[in-house]
């Protein structure tokens, strides 16, 4: 198929039409330049040539940075108030059940009215609680339940803003360049993860807690601006005017059932994360497997292997970003996130675990490439925030999952022999979901 067409569906489901991309709202594709030598294999920067994608991604390079600031800043504070890695924990949660709730909401408002208002409003308020951040930290308040209520509320104004800042790049790229605009997004994102909490490391003992907060809320400007300059977004199907309520949701989640290579994507995350997310295992493995190399050294380097490899697997989306079978590129990525986990598991030497979990960050990266695709393309305009919405859900609660059931069977059976196992079992879940439910691996477009 051309590249200068969408498919809101693939030729191996009949369930999900297919739809020329002008109808849904995208711009139409350029002829594609053959990529010769080295440039073959970088990453793909076709998206970028158009301006408003081009406005939206330049934005997101800051706020990447910036919001790790805040997510160092935050739990910093509160641990030096209580002293307690258990309150950090509880805070985390305090974030979580609003990041929840709205984001499941902000995917039904996303789809009943202009996404560039809503994406206004949700960074400004963003911006606003960072500024509040500030207020607190510069007064010297020392509240924990302060503290609490202001993660809250950021995380219920992010649920609200993520469904539609997703949901609107289908509209700003043609459909055969969404596996490279996802690409671009999710290497700023893993480069904030790595750059983020090594800057805040390095600024705290210099200008403190407060001017943290305040720098990632002059960041946050920066989006509000490139997001003022977006066209446009209003519903194509004109229900700007409808309501968005549990209805709304319940409709999301009832259109979502009767597509199963919607489900099944969200279901391949979930076994890659649930089973396979080894983090919190990394302060035992550090204190224990590998303490002879020190414990700092091991616990940074584990920490950091999975964004590092997601990173580089970004700069050479080039290898991947133009495949054509989305499903069959999720099924082997998590396959081979499981085989990687598996054997850092498996290894006793800090260089060839870190190594492996890099290789582990580079399969992520594929699978979120072509599942953020899959969404884009297999869902209608209409629906593309709801689903945009449960897929918040699913990413931010599937790793939380994964700590409590990893960290409890570490305690049982040892972090290694768990980090071996969870892997092992996500590459067995992952291969016979594949052969009893084709629709995911069949799906192209």
């Amino acid at each position: 198929m051309d590249s200068s067409q969408s498919t809101e569906g693939s030729s191996g489901t009949s369930d999900v039409p297919a739809i020329p991309a002008a109808a849904a709202g995208a711009p139409v594709a350029e002829p594609s330049r053959d990529r010769r030598g080295w440039r073959r294999f970088a990453m793909d920067t076709r998206p970028l040539r158009h301006p408003p994608f081009r406005r939206l991604w330049s934005s997101t390079i800051v706020t990447a940075v910036g919001s790790q600031l805040t997510a160092v800043a935050v739990p910093k504070q509160i641990f030096d108030i209580t002293g307690s890695s258990a309150w950090v924990g509880y805070a985390s949660l305090a974030g979580l059940v609003p990041l929840v709730v709205f984001a499941l909401w902000g995917g039904a408002i996303a789809d009943s009215m202009d996404r560039r208002k809503l994406l206004l409003i949700t960074n400004c308020g963003i911006a606003g609680t960072s500024l509040l951040f500030w207020a607190q930290a510069i007064a010297g308040l020392d509240s924990v339940v302060v503290l609490m209520a202001l993660l809250a509320l950021q995380q219920a104004f992010f649920g609200l803003n993520s469904p539609a800042r997703t949901a609107s790049i289908a509209r700003l790229v043609p459909a055969g360049e969404l596996p490279a605009a996802n690409a671009l997004n999710s290497t700023v994102m893993q480069t904030g993860l790595v750059a983020g909490p090594l800057l805040a490391g390095s600024l705290i003992p210099v200008i403190g807690l407060p001017e943290l907060y305040l720098i990632d809320a002059a960041a946050l400007c920066a989006t509000v601006w490139a997001v003022f300059r977006l066209p446009s977004l209003p519903p194509l199907d004109g229900s700007a005017t409808r309501r968005a309520g549990w209805r709304q949701i319940a409709e999301g989640f009832h259109y979502m059932s009767q597509r199963r290579v919607l489900l099944l994507s969200f279901l391949a995350d979930i076994i890659a994360m649930v089973f396979g997310m080894p983090r919190a295992l990394f302060p035992q493995l550090a204190s224990q497997t590998f303490a002879p190399y020190g414990q700092g050294l091991a616990l940074g380097l584990l920490y950091a292997a999975i964004p590092i490899g997601a990173v580089v697997g970004g700069l050479f989306s080039g290898t991947f970003s133009r495949a054509r079978r989305h499903g069959l590129m999720v099924v082997g990525a998590v396959v081979a996130w499981g085989l990687a986990v598996a054997g850092s598991g498996l290894s006793g030497n800090l260089w060839i675990a870190v190594a492996l979990l890099a290789v582990a960050g580079v399969a992520d990266m594929v699978s979120m490439v072509f599942r953020g695709a899959i969404l884009l393309s297999a869902a209608t305009d209409e629906m593309r925030g709801r689903m945009q919405g449960v897929f918040t859900v699913v990413v931010a609660g599937g790793p939380r999952l994964a700590d409590v059931l990893h960290g409890t069977s570490g305690s049982a059976l040892g972090p290694r022999a768990t980090v071996a196992g969870g892997g092992l079992l996500v590459v067995l879940i992952m291969l016979a979901l594949a052969a009893a439910v084709p629709e995911l691996r069949r799906y192209r477009i």
